[in-house]
């Protein structure tokens, strides 16, 4: 994998706060550099569910078009005001809440969906989250190359169902030797079903 080792300012302004408060389960470079390329393709809103210190925020919002808006939502208080302050200048709205209050903003066209507890809540609700063509990035999962995909010898059956779901077209990117990333779109199934009636 190859990559210009430059990082944006603002993402290394997050990595500074990351490492004063000791927070060391930031974006890592390589999922940072493909959130900023998807984030490029993107209007209107995208979000975050799970700040910690904003690298992943950095990152979306270093890709993405000035007028597209970037909303992020930490639970933890202190990490949320301290996102809040290295952001103070940079047009990402951060949200001290839950990750299911990002709702109230929604439809997005891409939602990072960092927090442990968004990667395990109900598809559904992430689903309803974004637009129809809108992106879901799941990241920090074990490579699995196989199918069905396994981890640890057992089947991952969360992975399955998001690259099994009929809602979305969605695909298992390695990006490092370590980790991997689901990209789901959601499909605009009414216009799917207008397609075929026609056919």
């Amino acid at each position: 994998m190859s990559y210009d080792p430059e990082v944006p300012d603002l993402v290394r302004r997050a990595l500074r706060s990351s490492l004063q408060h000791g927070y060391v389960h930031a974006t890592r470079t390589e999922t940072g550099r493909l959130l900023a390329a998807l984030a490029a393709t993107r209007t209107g809103t995208i979000a975050e569910c799970g700040t910690g210190c904003g690298v992943g925020s950095a990152w979306l919002r270093s890709g993405a078009p000035r007028r597209t808006r970037v909303i992020t939502a930490e639970l933890d208080a202190t990490l949320a005001a301290g996102a809040a302050e290295t952001f103070a200048t940079d047009d990402i709205d951060v949200l001290q809440a839950d990750w299911t209050d990002l709702s109230e903003h929604a439809p997005f066209s891409l939602l990072f969906v960092d927090a442990a507890s968004a990667k395990q809540a109900d598809r559904d609700l992430l689903i309803e989250l974004v637009e129809p063509g809108g992106l879901i990035v799941l990241d920090d999962l074990q490579p699995a190359p196989g199918w069905p995909p396994m981890v640890d010898g057992r089947v991952d059956v969360a992975r399955q169902e998001w690259l099994a779901d009929p809602r979305l077209a969605a695909v298992d990117v390695l990006v490092a030797d370590d980790t991997s990333v689901v990209i789901a779109t959601r499909r605009d199934l009414a216009e799917a079903r207008e397609s075929e009636e026609s056919d």
